[in-house]
């Protein structure tokens, strides 16, 4: 049974994937006073725009889950390269089981497996395995879902929301991409508030819920 004070596990295949697709919860979960791990798979080396150290993204993250309240010891980071995580996945998935052993997760938030990127999907398939016997809900990320299931959603209040809005804007090399603006961030809480007649949400589907 997920309680408050139950480990959560944010399953991030690149830096900052985590803070977009349930940012907000993350900051609701731990002012409640839960436990939130946050692993990014990769730092994005490969991927990094011109003019930005190599190591940027490294960086970023750390402030970034900084801002949401993630303890130093809760992140996470591995270097996998970008686009490459399918010719490495038992290592990945070997990677995850450990995770499932240090931390035993009541809840884990990752990728759905319909998400178009590859290395998303590496890593919600791969954790599908890991955390077989955990509850599993997949975040929401617009620009690579053709479809996404809106089965349960997280109310959230203003404060939760500005910080993931805060917390984004530590990705200073990621403020050219469209999704990054704080217009559209708020703009899809809002959305997913109306449809449960709240302020603001965040969806998610639901991969395993497991009740005791």
């Amino acid at each position: 049974m997920i309680t408050k004070k139950s480990p959560i596990l944010v399953l991030a295949p690149h830096t900052d994937d985590g803070e977009f697709g349930c940012g907000a919860s993350i900051a609701k979960f731990i002012e409640e006073g839960a436990k939130v791990y946050y692993a990014a798979f990769s730092v994005c080396e490969e991927s990094v725009p011109e003019g930005w150290p190599k190591d940027i993204l490294e960086k970023e993250v750390k402030a970034a889950t900084q801002a949401l309240g993630i303890e130093e010891d809760c992140l996470l980071l591995y270097k996998y390269k970008v686009r490459h995580f399918y010719h490495r996945r038992q290592d990945i998935l070997e990677d995850l089981v450990l995770l499932q052993r240090k931390i035993k997760p009541q809840l884990v938030f990752m990728p759905t497996v319909r998400d178009l990127h590859q290395d998303h999907q590496v890593v919600a398939n791969e954790g599908l395995r890991a955390f077989k016997q955990t509850t599993i809900l997949a975040y929401e990320m617009p620009w690579n879902n053709i479809q996404f299931s809106t089965q349960t959603f997280i109310k959230l209040e203003k404060r939760h929301l500005q910080t993931k809005i805060n917390a984004l804007h530590k990705y200073e090399s990621q403020k050219h991409r469209p999704y990054a603006s704080e217009k559209f961030i708020s703009s899809m809480a809002c959305m997913r508030g109306v449809s449960i007649g709240t302020e603001f949400a965040e969806a998610f589907e639901v991969v395993r819920w497991i009740i005791s």
